[in-house]
This record gives C-alpha cells, sequence and structure tokens, in this order.
C-alpha cells in the first residue's frame, strides 16, 4: 500500500480508500457480515481511509462501518463521511442535526473529515451562510476535525477552494481515463491551495467495468462506449472493462491523495489493493489518454 499527506490536515493517508456506498447496499444486497469482513481486511491490507455518507442505504453504511470498528479498530482509520446532501437541507439546524445522527451511527465521538455532500443541490449563499458555519462550531467542539466538500461539478469546487475555508475536495468521474477534465484547471487550483483531493468513481459508474449502473441515460453510455473502443491499447490481460489501467491512472496521479474503490466483494477488494504498488500508465500510454480526451466532459456541465 501507497501512502501520501492529505494535504495541509498533515493526514498520512492510503492512496487507496474504501468508499461507503456499496457496504450500505447502494448497488446491490450487502451482507452484513461479509461487509464487516471487508472493513476489516482493507484496514488489515493497509487501507486507512473509509469514506461514506448518510444517504448510503440511508444510513446503514455508516451503521455499518460503525459496528466494524467497534472494538478497537476507530482509531485505525481516517474517517470521512458527509452532511446534509440529496434531497435534505442544508441549514445551519439541519447540517447539525446529520453530523450529531452520524457520530451516533458510526459509534465514535469525532469525525476526521466532514464533507458537505453535492454541493451544487443548493445556492452557494446558503453553503457560506448556513452550511459552512455549522460545521466550523462543531469543529471548535471538536466533533470534527477538517471540513470538505463534494460536488460533480469542477467550476463550483473550483470557487470553493479560493475561499481557502476547506481542507478537502471530493469529485466523481472527473478524472479517469474517458473524462479527466479535473486535471486542466481544478487538480492545479487544489494544488495550489494545499487542500486534499478524493476521487470516486474512477470505473465512470461502471461504464469502465462494462457494467453501466443502470440510471445512466442511453447518450451517455454510447459516448462512453465510442471513447472507450479508443482505448483497446491499454487492454493487456482483462478481457472485459478497464478497470486495471483506469486505477492506476488515477492511482499514480500525485495531485490525487485519494483514489476510492467502491468494492462488492472482498475478491474485488483485493485486486484494487494490489494495484496500490506505485506503478502507473507507460509514459506514452498516458500521452496517448490525455490527447484522446482533452477538454472533452463525458457528463453534463449542469
Amino acid at each position: 500500500m501507497e501512502y501520501t499527506t492529505f494535504g495541509r490536515t498533515g493526514l498520512r493517508v492510503s492512496k487507496l480508500g474504501l468508499g461507503g456506498a456499496p457496504l450500505g447496499g447502494v448497488f446491490g444486497e450487502a451482507d452484513e457480515r461479509e461487509v464487516e469482513k471487508m472493513i476489516h481486511e482493507a484496514i488489515d491490507g493497509g487501507i486507512n481511509l473509509i469514506d461514506t455518507a448518510p444517504s448510503y442505504g440511508d444510513g446503514e453504511s455508516e451503521r455499518r462501518i460503525g459496528q466494524a470498528l467497534d472494538g478497537g479498530r476507530r482509531n485505525q482509520v481516517v474517517l470521512a463521511t458527509k452532511a446534509v446532501g440529496p434531497g435534505k437541507s442544508f441549514d445551519y439546524a439541519s447540517t447539525v442535526r446529520s453530523v450529531e445522527q452520524s457520530l451516533a451511527r458510526l459509534r465514535t465521538d469525532w469525525i476526521d473529515l466532514l464533507q458537505i455532500h453535492d454541493a451544487e443541490q443548493v445556492p452557494f449563499e446558503t453553503i457560506l451562510e448556513e452550511t459552512l458555519p455549522a460545521l466550523e462550531k462543531l469543529r471548535e467542539d471538536g466533533k470534527i476535525r477538517y471540513i470538505g466538500i463534494s460536488s460533480r461539478l469542477l467550476p463550483l469546487l473550483g470557487r470553493f477552494v479560493k475561499l481557502n475555508r476547506f481542507d478537502s475536495i471530493q469529485f466523481y468521474a472527473r478524472y479517469m481515463l474517458i473524462d479527466h477534465t479535473a486535471k486542466d484547471e481544478l487538480l492545479p487550483l487544489a494544488t495550489e491551495a494545499d487542500i486534499g483531493v478524493i476521487n470516486g468513481s474512477v470505473l465512470g459508474l461502471g461504464l469502465l467495468a462494462d457494467t453501466p449502473a443502470p440510471f445512466l441515460n442511453r447518450k451517455i453510455v454510447d459516448e462512453a462506449a465510442l471513447r472507450i473502443s479508443r482505448l483497446q491499447f491499454l487492454r493487456k490481460s482483462e478481457p472485459f472493462g478497464l478497470v486495471e489501467p483506469a486505477m492506476r491512472f488515477s492511482l499514480s496521479e500525485p495531485r490525487i491523495h485519494v483514489t476510492l474503490t467502491g468494492a462488492a466483494t472482498r475478491e474485488v477488494l483485493r485486486a484494487n489493493m494490489a494495484l496500490c504498488d506505485g506503478r502507473g500508465l507507460e509514459p506514452e500510454e498516458l500521452r496517448r489518454v490525455y490527447e484522446l480526451f482533452q477538454g472533452q466532459s463525458l457528463f453534463p456541465a449542469e
């Protein structure tokens, strides 16, 4: 396992993090005993950052993580979750309540990284006037250590980075083989600000594993298939999908501190942990990937 320093927080984090959505059954039934075994195996394998959210399984992901960490493993991980989020109110009181509920489900007195979930859901001013002040008060009270923000919209994340009030950002499907638009402006901006960067969904919501999420619209799936057809030079041992090159593409980018793996099984987890060995794409392969889709976002900007 490789490790790095998570921006200005000084936290030592594994470059591969465990994503909490599958743990809560978001992508299909997840056996509770298997989830606990997966969390323990991830920690034993060197993963020390676990990322989740209240909305993953309507709190089930947090509950299962809290149960797995109970009994002495809490201090072995950097625990990251989120506040408010899709369909929720982002006001001050709701934010505090969201964090208090997460603390209870996670069975912990503190959360290492608390991120505002899907910041594009509400006006920019609401976050500045309501959500962020609530988190800053919770930080003063010792209930959270660091504050982050997540969004699928790169320009919006850029605006928040410039405020110099956040310790991390998280985006998804914006630095992957078929859409690497995060590298053009956001990654340099985050590096300059010395904040942590978490990259989610490096498989493009299943597109690069030949298992696209059912909620993706046909236009995106078709465009992704065209882009993937131009990446045949990356296929080596895998008959289907581009999982290994997709993971290596993100894991080897030094400006990305944590790449999340949303493993559905322990076999997948082991395979992904084996890829965190410091090897990325070959320089010529990386050059070709960058040239193919330079500045071309796969997903809508809004």
